[in-house]
C-alpha cells in the first residue's frame, strides 16, 4: 500500500497538467479503496484501535500536503477515512507520535525548491 500510494503520490507532486490530474485521480482511488475497507467498523478490522491503525495513521500527517499539491479536499473525497484519523488523533499515543502536518508541507515545499533547483 505505502508503496502505491508514494509512487502516485510523486507522479502528482512532480508533474503538471493532465498528468497531475491522472495522478490525482489514481491517488484519491487508492484512499477510497482504503476507506471501503473500514466499513463501518471505528478502526480497521474492529473497534478497537490496532496493528492496521498503527500502520495507516502516520499517513494523516501527510493529508494537508496532499490536499495542497493536489488541490483537493480528503474529508470531501474520503469522509470516512478522515473521520477514523480524527478517532486516532484523539489517542494521546498517537497525536504525540506523528509530526505536525504543517511541518511535514514545509519539508515537502523545501524539497521541492531544492528538485527545483537542479
Amino acid at each position: 500500500f505505502s508503496t502505491q500510494v508514494y509512487d502516485t503520490w510523486r507522479k502528482m507532486w512532480l508533474s503538471k497538467g493532465e498528468e497531475h490530474e491522472a495522478g490525482k485521480k489514481e491517488f484519491i482511488s487508492i484512499f477510497k479503496q482504503l476507506e471501503e475497507t473500514l466499513s463501518d467498523k471505528a478502526y480497521y478490522g474492529s473497534d478497537t484501535f490496532g496493528f492496521l491503525d498503527i500502520g495507516l495513521i502516520p499517513f494523516y500527517s501527510w493529508f494537508y500536503t496532499f490536499e495542497t499539491y493536489g488541490n483537493f479536499k480528503m474529508e470531501e473525497e474520503c469522509p470516512k477515512l478522515v473521520a477514523w484519523a480524527k478517532r486516532c488523533m484523539q489517542r494521546e499515543a498517537v497525536s504525540k507520535s506523528l509530526p505536525d502536518e504543517k511541518k511535514v508541507y514545509d519539508y515537502v515545499v523545501a524539497v521541492t525548491k531544492v528538485l527545483e533547483s537542479n
